[in-house]
C-alpha cells in the first residue's frame, strides 16, 4: 500500500514538473510578443509558482524522515 502511494506521488510529481516546464515555454513565447496582455503573463507566472510549491511539497513527502 505504501509503494502504491509512493508511485502515485511520483507520477503526480512528474505531471507537475511537465506542466511547470510547459508554462515556462508559454511564458517565454508570450513575453517575446509585444502585443501580449501582461495580465495573462502574470496569471501564468502565478500558476507556475503554485506548481513549484506543489512540486516542493511532493518532493518533501517522498523523502523519508531521518532522525539525527
Amino acid at each position: 500500500m505504501i509503494d502504491d502511494n509512493t508511485e502515485e506521488l511520483k507520477c503526480r510529481l512528474e505531471d507537475l514538473r511537465m506542466e511547470h516546464r510547459d508554462l515556462d515555454d508559454v511564458i517565454l513565447r508570450l513575453s517575446a510578443d509585444t502585443a501580449v496582455n501582461q495580465l495573462q503573463i502574470g496569471r501564468l507566472k502565478k500558476r507556475k509558482l503554485f506548481l513549484k510549491d506543489q512540486i516542493a511539497r511532493l518532493e518533501n513527502a517522498l523523502v523519508p524522515d531521518i532522525i539525527a
